[in-house]
């Protein structure tokens, strides 16, 4: 064990329970409690962050995984992350000062934002931090000035196909991108490329896409005189059971690609950054029931139909889309609630929302849903609640953080525990890819085939 998890961080799980036992625990203990009385709090199954790593290394053996922070913050996540050997995509000071505070060392840190702060680029110059990115020339010069030891990746963007777009703010486009390498030239090394094809790209090809054009942007760089020498595929990846695009053909796609592209001895490191792939099933939201308003709807001649008036019921909740769920407005959701019991059949369900707790029309969490009749102090839960959520609690009249129970199973721990290298390897074997040694019995248990630990960025 590297020595970023402690037995101490989390709750065990042992054989028999599971998560879904300790949230029952945890909503009971959270209803009876007399003092610091919760709304909202969050259940985190690093486990699932453990097996979504080995999966990933499965299936994508020659990529690197880097994690982006800004999906996900809390400390159970960085350390267990950091435990599995990931660098970290950091967007911001506060991001490099969270990984390095926990004993990340700066060698697997990126400087991942294309619109950089000067005083933050010369907090990464001061810290060590080498790996910065960069998508126009003004941010080059900022970074000539301030650091100019730095290592450069451009950024090169084409989300045309995702849901999410982010290349009229950041990226540069493929035909911009010689104009970059020629004016970095003289003033700064240009070591890789990076891309991001958005998130929710129902499109697996564009990551194809993707690789070629880096392909030619290494041409490029070539001819320039620069040492090009790392690839970054971006994120993009999905973290949820279900998605349009299922992780394996996007992981399918991309292997292909790169024995096309960057076939495997090429001497290019290859690199992704992911955020929803790992913590977006992992975490499990309760939100308890801070009110509650029967509206009777006018339908004449209802009444007389079923012996009582038909009626909507309007929940509010302690957060609304201004905070956790904010993937209401982001992200077109409607999320879901499941209920801690299930209703017996005989219960009456109710045409039913969900508001937060802001005085604004716009605090719609989920309309259109057909529930129980419940009370307040009664309990949701809410699945796939891990990215962008955790420190989100609402700014205009939500509740504070929220408290954050990790959990992991004794298999996950033990396949954790057994399956790392140390983290800091001797200098004549940094960068190279060693296997792991681990017990065949736990990976075999895990689902999964031999795994290897990521060395450091440089």
């Amino acid at each position: 064990m590297a020595g970023y998890l402690s037995e101490t961080d989390f709750v065990m799980v042992e054989e028999g329970f599971s998560t879904r036992d300790l949230l029952e625990e945890l909503t009971l203990g959270a209803s009876q409690a007399t003092t610091d009385k919760v709304a909202a709090f969050f259940l985190a199954d690093l486990g699932a962050v453990v097996r979504k790593h080995f999966y990933f290394l499965k299936c994508l053996p020659r990529v690197r995984p880097f994690y982006a922070v800004k999906c996900n913050s809390s400390p159970g996540v960085l350390k267990v992350l950091a435990e599995l050997g990931l660098g970290f995509s950091c967007a911001n000071k506060a991001e490099m000062e969270l990984v390095q505070h926990i004993g990340v060392p700066t060698s697997k840190i990126i400087y991942a934002n294309p619109c950089k702060q000067i005083a933050q680029i010369k907090y990464a110059a001061k810290h060590g931090v080498q790996l910065l990115s960069f998508d126009n020339e003004m941010e080059l010069a900022k970074v000539v000035k301030s650091h100019p030891s730095a290592k450069m990746v451009c950024i090169a963007t084409d989300d045309s196909h995702s849901l999410s777009h982010l290349s009229f703010k950041f990226g540069a486009s493929l035909k911009s991108c010689r104009h970059l390498l020629e004016n970095a030239k003289n003033h700064m090394e240009v070591v890789g490329v990076s891309f991001h094809i958005g998130s929710g790209c129902p499109d697996p090809q564009a990551y194809a896409q993707s690789i070629a054009d880096a392909r030619l942007v290494f041409e490029m760089g070539a001819e320039l005189g620069h040492r090009m020498h790392i690839l970054d595929l971006g994120g993009g990846f999905p973290g949820v059971e279900g998605a349009k695009v299922r992780f394996e053909e996007i992981a399918s796609v991309i292997n292909s690609a790169l024995d096309l592209y960057f076939p495997e001895g090429c001497g290019i490191d290859i690199l992704a950054k992911l955020g929803r792939y790992y913590v977006t099933s992992a975490f499990t939201l309760a939100v308890s029931i801070i009110a509650k308003k029967e509206v009777l709807l006018d339908q004449p001649g209802r009444e007389e139909e079923t012996g009582s008036a038909p009626k909507t019921i309007v929940y509010h909740l302690g957060e609304g889309v201004y905070g956790i769920f904010n993937s209401v407005l982001f992200d077109n959701t409607c999320p879901t609630p499941v209920l801690p019991k299930k209703p017996s059949p005989e219960q009456p369900l109710y045409s039913s929302s969900l508001w937060g707790p802001v005085v604004d029309g716009c605090d719609c969490v989920a309309e259109g849903l057909w529930l129980p009749s419940l009370h307040v102090g009664d309990w949701l839960v809410f699945e796939n609640m891990g990215a962008y959520t955790v420190g989100m609690g609402s700014l205009l009249g939500g509740t504070q953080t929220c408290r954050i129970t990790y959990a992991m199973s004794r298999v996950a721990w033990e396949a954790l525990r057994g399956q790392l290298l140390p983290a800091e390897q001797d200098e004549d074997t940094e960068g190279m890819c060693k296997p792991l040694s681990c017990g065949w019995e736990i990976t075999d248990t895990l689902c999964m085939g031999p795994v290897f630990t990521p060395a450091s960025i440089m």
